[in-house]
């Protein structure tokens, strides 16, 4: 009987193939997690810490650290992040050597509510709690709030936040019990009752030109409250 030699080959040759790949297999299924990378994205860095994004990175009720690589749920770890009320977006990422890494986007406040609770106001109109680490320099919301319905503080605070004039010299917001808002600014003592938020944009031209004109006739000291209720006049109060 004449023996194939090249069909001994080819099957020790395929042995030898599934054997490599299944040692492969199990050595990297038994890869242990390394200490996780952290990454803040963009320039809001300072609300939330890597020592507390470690803690949030939590698999079978302990640290994925020392973890066997093949039991670590990517979706599960992302989802306890962006629960987190500082994250903003966050995205988990695992090597092939079991290298773990996460990308944090944390919110950014554009205003404090300062009532009987305190909490920020992120620029997507979200709750964000305070920070024990760092404190935003953004304007103070007083008055009627409640955290379900901030829309229209928010959609004011955002005017504020990206208009260059309003952003330096808003310090308060106050929200009425009719929902109408008043605003204080920087070094002045005087009340601006903005009314609704219709025809706000020409309501806050009309407070710059006023401003403008009183800062330079240097007036400004003289006014308690400038009503900006009528979109096409400023109604002063002298003190």
């Amino acid at each position: 009987m004449q023996i194939n030699y090249n069909y001994i080959k080819i099957i020790g040759l395929l042995l030898l193939v599934v054997g490599l790949f299944a040692f492969a297999r199990n050595r990297n299924d038994n890869r242990k997690v390394t200490e996780p990378q952290i990454q803040f994205l963009g320039e809001n860095k300072l609300f939330i810490t890597d020592a507390t994004v470690s803690k949030l990175l939590i698999q079978n009720q302990e640290a994925v650290t020392g973890q066997p690589k093949e039991i670590i749920d990517l979706n599960e770890l992302e989802t306890a992040l962006n629960s987190n009320p500082m994250i903003k977006k966050a995205e988990v990422f695992m090597s092939v050597n079991g290298e773990l890494s996460a990308e944090i986007e944390q919110k950014r406040p554009i205003a404090r509510v300062n009532t009987n609770a305190s909490y920020y106001i992120d620029d997507n109109g979200s709750y964000m709690p305070l920070s024990s680490n760092y404190a935003a320099r953004v304007p103070l919301v007083t008055g009627s709030i409640k955290k379900n319905n901030l829309e229209t503080v928010f959609q004011f605070a955002k005017t504020v936040d990206e208009d260059e004039f309003l952003k330096k010299h808003v310090i308060e917001i106050r929200q009425n019990d009719d929902r109408t808002i008043d605003f204080k600014i920087r070094k002045s003592d005087f009340i601006v009752h903005l009314g609704t938020l219709e025809k706000l944009e020409k309501k806050i031209n009309n407070f710059k030109a006023f401003y403008q004109k009183a800062l330079k006739d240097k007036i400004l000291d003289n006014y308690k409250l400038v009503n900006l209720k009528f979109d096409k006049q400023v109604i002063c109060t002298k003190t």
